[in-house]
C-alpha cells in the first residue's frame, strides 16, 4: 500500500527527528554548560527533546512540509518552515505553562529554533538536490498507450522526485506509432523491441497494460529476460495502485479483483472496526455537544427553516437510510431542479452554511448515524439514490463501494477534492476501491488523523 512513497517518507521523518533532537541537545549544551548539561543528559533530557521534536514535526506536517509536491521551491520551503516553527512555539509555550516540569530551560528553544531552521532547511535542500541528481530507485517501461497507461505515467512523472521513479518510455503494439510524443517521454519502440529497450535503458520493471498488449507479448523472450536480467514484470493496475493509492478503473478486469490480494473481511476485523466506530461516535457526540449547539443556533439565526436536514443515502449492501446533517443550503435549494450535485461557490449555500461545509461542521450529526450502524467513521461517502442509479450505469464496478458501510470521512475525501461530476465520481471510486481492498483499523486511524489536518486547513467541500 503506497509502500515506496511511505518508505521514503518514513526515512525523511526519522532523519528529521534525529536532526531536531540533536538541535535541542546542542541548544541545551550552549545555554546550559557544565553540570546543567550533564544533568540534562543523565535525567529525562532525551524525553523532553523528543517531545519538542514531536510537536515540531506535527507542525511541519500540518504545514504540508511532508508533502514534497507542495514544497518544491526553496522560498515556499522556508516560509512554511518558519510558519511551522512559529506554531510550535505557541503550542510549546502552552505545554510548558501547564506542565512546567518538562520545561527545558530559558533561552534553549530560541537557540534550538535557529539550529532547526539551519539543519532542517539545509537537509531539505540537500534532499531536493539528491532527488534531482541521483539516479532514480526504479526505471519503468510502460507497454501500452491507452488512457489508463498515460494517466499512470503522468502521475508518476509529476511525482518522480517524491517516488524515486523514472519513466524511460512507452511501447506501442503498433510499430507506426514509434516516435509519437505522449507526455515525457513518448513511444520509444514496438512490442518486439522490448528486450533491446530493457537492455539499453537499464529498465528495472516492465509495466504491461493488458488491454493494449493481450496476446501480443513474446512470452518466451520476456521469461528469458526475467530469469537472466532480473527484470520485474507487473500489470498496470497493480503498479498504478502501488504508487498512487487508488485502483485504475479503466484498465481493470474482474479477474484482477478476484485473484489479487486484499478485499478480505474477517469477523474479528469487522468487530474491531465497529468498536472503534462506537467509541468515536459516543465520545465525539459528548465532546462536541457544545459546538453542535452553537452551530444549531447559527443556522437558526441566519436562515429560515429547520436546523437539521434529513436526506436519503445509499448504505451498505444498497440499503437506503436517512443521513442527518446541519442544513447548509436554503430550504428551497432543489425545489425547481430536483436532485443535483452541489457546485463550487454554489449560490444555494447560505453564508453560515459555506463556513460549515468548509470546516466540515455540517457533518457532525452523522455521528448519530455512526452509533445507529448506518455509517462508519471511515468509508466511502454515502451518495443519494438518484445519483447511485446513474453512476452505476456509467462507471464500471461502482456498486462495489456498497460492500462496506459508508463513512463520515474516507480515503477519497482526504485524497481528492469535493466531487460534482461523473468524472469526479470515477476518481473517488478509485480511492474507495483502494480503501475497501486494504481496510484495516490502522488505515482507518491514519485517515482520521489526515481528516483532522483537512479540517484544520479548511480544505474540502465548497
Amino acid at each position: 500500500m503506497l509502500r515506496h512513497a511511505n518508505v521514503r517518507l518514513l526515512r525523511l521523518v526519522a532523519f528529521e527527528t534525529l536532526l531536531i533532537t540533536l538541535a535541542v541537545a546542542a541548544a541545551v549544551y550552549v545555554r546550559l554548560p557544565g553540570e546543567a548539561w550533564r544533568a540534562f543528559v543523565a535525567g529525562d533530557g532525551l524525553v523532553k527533546a523528543l517531545l519538542l521534536a514531536g510537536i515540531t514535526q506535527a507542525c511541519l506536517y500540518y504545514a504540508d512540509l511532508y508533502d514534497l509536491r507542495v514544497v518544491s521551491d526553496r522560498r515556499e520551503l522556508f516560509i512554511r518552515l518558519l510558519q511551522a516553527l512559529g506554531a510550535a512555539s505557541f503550542i510549546l509555550a502552552g505545554v510548558y505553562y501547564w506542565l512546567p516540569a518538562i520545561f527545558i530551560g530559558r533561552g534553549v528553544f530560541t537557540i534550538a529554533v535557529v539550529l532547526i531552521v539551519a539543519l532542517v532547511g539545509g537537509w531539505r535542500l540537500l534532499y531536493d538536490w539528491i532527488g534531482r541528481h541521483v539516479a532514480p530507485r526504479e526505471r519503468l517501461l510502460i507497454v501500452g498507450t491507452s488512457a489508463a497507461a498515460v494517466s499512470l505515467a503522468r502521475e508518476l512523472y509529476e511525482r518522480h522526485q517524491e517516488l524515486g521513479v523514472k519513466i524511460v518510455g512507452f511501447v506501442d503494439p503498433d510499430p507506426s506509432r514509434v516516435g509519437t510524443p505522449l507526455i515525457n517521454p513518448g513511444v520509444i519502440g514496438a512490442i518486439e523491441d522490448i528486450p533491446a529497450i530493457v537492455k539499453a535503458h537499464h529498465v528495472d520493471r516492465v509495466v504491461v497494460s493488458l488491454a493494449d498488449a493481450r496476446g501480443k507479448l513474446p512470452m518466451d523472450k520476456l521469461l528469458e529476460m526475467k530469469l537472466q536480467r532480473s527484470v520485474t514484470f507487473d500489470h498496470l493496475a497493480s503498479v498504478y495502485e502501488e504508487y498512487t493509492g487508488k485502483i485504475a478503473i479503466e484498465n481493470l478486469r474482474p479477474s484482477w479483483l478476484i485473484f489479487s490480494e486484499g478485499f478480505r473481511s474477517t469477523r474479528f476485523g469487522r468487530a474491531v472496526k465497529r468498536g472503534l466506530d462506537l467509541v468515536c461516535g459516543a465520545v465525539g457526540l459528548a465532546l462536541l455537544a457544545p459546538v453542535m449547539a452553537l452551530v444549531a443556533l447559527a443556522v437558526r439565526l441566519t436562515s429560515p427553516g429547520p436546523v437539521l436536514y434529513h436526506q436519503a443515502r445509499v448504505g451498505r449492501n444498497g440499503r437506503v437510510f436517512l443521513v442527518h446533517k446541519f442544513r447548509s443550503m436554503r430550504t428551497d435549494a432543489e425545489a425547481k431542479t430536483g436532485a443535483v450535485w452541489a457546485q463550487s461557490n454554489d449560490t444555494r449555500v447560505t453564508s453560515v452554511g459555506r463556513f460549515l461545509r468548509r470546516a466540515r461542521l455540517d457533518e457532525l450529526p452523522q455521528l448519530w448515524n455512526v452509533l445507529k450502524g448506518d455509517m462508519s467513521m471511515v468509508g466511502p461517502r454515502p451518495e443519494r439514490p438518484e445519483f447511485v442509479s446513474r453512476l452505476t450505469e456509467q462507471i464500471p464496478f461502482y456498486g462495489l463501494r456498497h460492500g462496506v458501510r459508508p463513512g463520515v470521512t474516507g480515503w477519497a475525501q482526504v485524497r481528492y477534492t469535493y466531487g460534482a461530476s461523473v468524472e469526479d465520481a470515477l476518481q473517488k471510486l478509485q480511492y474507495d476501491l483502494f480503501y475497501i481492498k486494504h481496510v484495516t483499523v490502522a488505515f482507518d486511524l491514519f485517515i482520521l488523523f489526515s481528516t483532522i489536518k483537512t479540517v484544520l486547513l479548511r480544505r474540502g467541500a465548497q
